[in-house]
Parts: structure tokens; C-alpha cells; sequence
């Protein structure tokens, strides 16, 4: 049975690695973001009308795909640097696979925004895309990673004398 010590540790264990994947995860919040919008809306590069990249399904791919490189990194040798190694491919494929599905929802959500419901402007995109999306897609990734990409150490249960 376990003691409140063993649970306090379990707890705080969790809560370093929540800690280290929101930093991390703040780190590629960065990249994205700041890529979409260097992408997706006039900095003084595009036509002059507020809009640089008339694509932003596209632009959120690609700032996308560039903030998993950095949160791979990130994870891998801090957030998660404890738990063992299962293979640089099959931790990155499982990676690139769960993001892909953290992104789809960040795609959809921005889809429904800006094609459905008709808000196209840079501050509804951002919400749709940056606040609900990564929210939910933050969550998805947290408890993925945590279950498949990273796993945790097996050990074998100690003897039992008899």
C-alpha cells in the first residue's frame, strides 16, 4: 500500500514534468505564433493591404511543423530526460504523428473560424487558431506524449520472500 510520502512524490513528480512541458511548450507557443503571423499578416513585406500570405490554413501548417522541431528538442532533453530512450525514430514518428493530430485540431478550429462562422479578421484568426486550438492541442499533447512518445521506466517488482 502506498504512503502519503509515495503519493506526494508521484504528485510531484507529475507537476515538474507539467512545469518543464509548458516551458517548453511556451518556447514553441513562440515559434508558432510568431511564424503564423510573420506569415500570415503584412509586417511592411506584403501588399499593403494587411495581408502577406493569403493562405492561413498554410501559414499555420508550416509555423506548426517548424515549433514541433523546437519542442521535440526541448522535450526530449528536459521535460521528459528521465524516462527512457525507445528509439530517436520511433520517438520522433510518434511525435510528428501526435502533433499532426494537436495541429488538425489547431486547423479545424481556425477552419470553423475563418470558412463557418466568417471571422477573418488577424485578432479572431489568432483566437481560433492561437487560444482555442493550441488549448485544446496542448492537452492532447501533454497526456500523448506522456503515455506514448516518452514512456516510463519499467521496473520489475521486487522478490517477495517467502
Amino acid at each position: 500500500m502506498r504512503g502519503p510520502d509515495a503519493t506526494r512524490s508521484r504528485f510531484g513528480s507529475a507537476a515538474g514534468e507539467v512545469a518543464r512541458f509548458l516551458t517548453v511548450g511556451g518556447a514553441g507557443f513562440v515559434v508558432d505564433v510568431g511564424l503564423f503571423n510573420l506569415l500570415r499578416f503584412d509586417a511592411g513585406f506584403g501588399d499593403g493591404q494587411g495581408v502577406l500570405y493569403e493562405k492561413p490554413l498554410t501559414a499555420k501548417t508550416i509555423s506548426v511543423v517548424a515549433a514541433t522541431l523546437v519542442t521535440y528538442a526541448g522535450n526530449r532533453s528536459w521535460t521528459w530526460r528521465h524516462r527512457q530512450r525507445t528509439g530517436l525514430v520511433r520517438e520522433y514518428g510518434l511525435f510528428f504523428l501526435l502533433n499532426g493530430v494537436a495541429m488538425g485540431i489547431s486547423v479545424l478550429t481556425l477552419a470553423v473560424s475563418h470558412y463557418v462562422l466568417g471571422f477573418t479578421g488577424p485578432v479572431a484568426d489568432n483566437i481560433a487558431a492561437n487560444v482555442i486550438g493550441l488549448a485544446l492541442g496542448t492537452a492532447f499533447r501533454f497526456f500523448g506524449y506522456r503515455r506514448w512518445v516518452f514512456k516510463a521506466t519499467v521496473t520489475a517488482p521486487a522478490a517477495v520472500a517467502p
